[in-house]
């Protein structure tokens, strides 16, 4: 069982799956883990079988017991933590970290040294979801239950929090969202002026510059939105 899943066009939160997981930790028991030369002393053990799994893990790829990888899904030394789920076709780049119950689906790209934020506790807090078909640049962070819905592009470096403000600068005016980055948005880091009672200084956001087309074949169209929009990965 997941953690998320979309039910009716709609993400439910399956709050006894993380219950499960934090209950799973008292009754383990610290024990030596031994992965050819290297030596782990923890609660939990490594997932096993990759071969029967149908996933690629290069050396040095962990995956935690009770993450969910689904065949097709390629791991560079990478990360994986308990209770997440991470749909077929997916790449889990170098140094890239998939936290605790995160959600992420199929065809999804997480470059290289990207941090997809765990949650255990609170129990009704929600995961990171992030749908089909989405890139997600270079050293990019998205945390705190965020949403990325499908085909969503992030440039290099962009950090999505539970309060970013997520403006579209694409038309006339600014529309904001907060924890949710629309379908196919093109979204690059950016900052906004805010007053402090030591004067005015920039803060950090995120800005959506456009959209990817629609399109059957998602790797031209994510080429011709980084392309069109100068966005760096």
């Amino acid at each position: 069982m997941r953690t998320a899943e979309p039910i009716n066009g709609e993400w439910q939160v399956n709050e006894w799956v993380k219950k499960a997981v934090i209950l799973y930790f008292p009754i383990q028991k610290m024990e030596k883990i031994v992965n050819g030369p290297f030596e782990y002393h923890d609660k939990i053990a490594l997932k096993k079988d990759f071969d029967k799994l149908g996933v690629r893990v290069v050396p040095d790829g962990i995956a935690r017991y009770g993450s969910y990888l689904a065949p097709g899904v390629i791991m560079m030394p990478s990360y994986v933590n308990i209770g997440a789920y991470v749909g077929s076709g997916t790449m889990v780049d170098t140094w890239a970290t998939v936290g605790s119950c995160a959600q992420i689906g199929e065809n999804v790209h997480l470059s290289g040294g990207v941090g997809i934020g765990g949650v255990l506790e609170p129990v009704q807090a929600a995961p990171v979801i992030i749908e089909d078909d989405c890139f997600i640049g270079s050293r990019s962070i998205v945390v705190e239950g965020v949403h990325l819905e499908k085909e969503v592009v992030l440039g290099a470096n962009v950090v999505i929090t539970k309060t970013t403000k997520i403006i579209d600068v694409s038309g006339s005016e600014p529309i904001e969202y907060v924890g949710r980055v629309p379908a196919r948005s093109v979204v690059i880091p950016g900052t906004y002026p805010k007053q402090f009672p030591a004067g005015e200084y920039q803060v950090g956001c995120a800005l959506i510059i456009g959209k990817r087309k629609e399109s059957t074949n998602k790797k031209t169209s994510l080429n011709d939105a980084l392309r069109e929009h100068n966005v760096a990965v």
